[in-house]
């Protein structure tokens, strides 16, 4: 396999996200962060932001690239001409809900495989949802989302009202 999606709302990208990229960026030739438009989860960040933080955060790796996803995923899979999705799991409950999703998609294209890859343990817990959680209530979320990342955080929760 040489291409694999890695699709999320990626909201805002936190170290466990990108402990997936740098793994998938290992093994397959080249990587796209497809970042999804779910207005369903009432993101912080718009699709430009989300992908600037993003395209920062992987810099430094020359076979990852970042794009916006709209529309299907498999049809985006194909667009791309990739041989797979990749899908982080963190927990028996994201195993159930990804499961579902990966059956779908193979049944509308049974071409385009899943892979799924755990984060590194001292990431297992983390997801974008409570790195906000946390922001909006002034914790520390540097262990959890690169700097820069922390700091537009920290200007968005600024500008949002109360």
């Amino acid at each position: 396999m040489h291409t694999v999606i890695y699709p999320g709302s990626f909201d805002p990208v936190t170290n466990g996200h990108l402990d997936v990229i740098q793994r998938a960026a290992k093994l397959f030739t080249r990587v796209v962060v497809a970042i999804a438009d779910n207005e369903v989860k009432n993101p912080l960040f718009t699709l430009a932001e989300r992908r600037l933080l993003v395209a920062n955060a992987v810099t430094r790796l020359p076979n990852v690239e970042v794009d916006i996803l709209t529309g299907l995923l498999v049809d985006y899979v194909e667009k791309q001409s990739g041989d797979a999705v990749l899908r982080g799991l963190r927990a028996v409950s994201d195993f159930e809900f990804e499961f579902q999703l990966a059956l779908m998609n193979r049944k509308l294209n049974e071409r385009i495989e899943t892979i799924f890859l755990m984060p590194t343990e001292s990431f297992i817990f983390l997801s974008s949802k409570i790195v906000k959680a946390v922001a909006k209530l002034g914790g520390d979320v540097s262990a959890f989302v690169p700097p820069h990342v922390q700091e537009a955080l920290r200007e968005k929760l600024a500008q949002s009202p109360p």
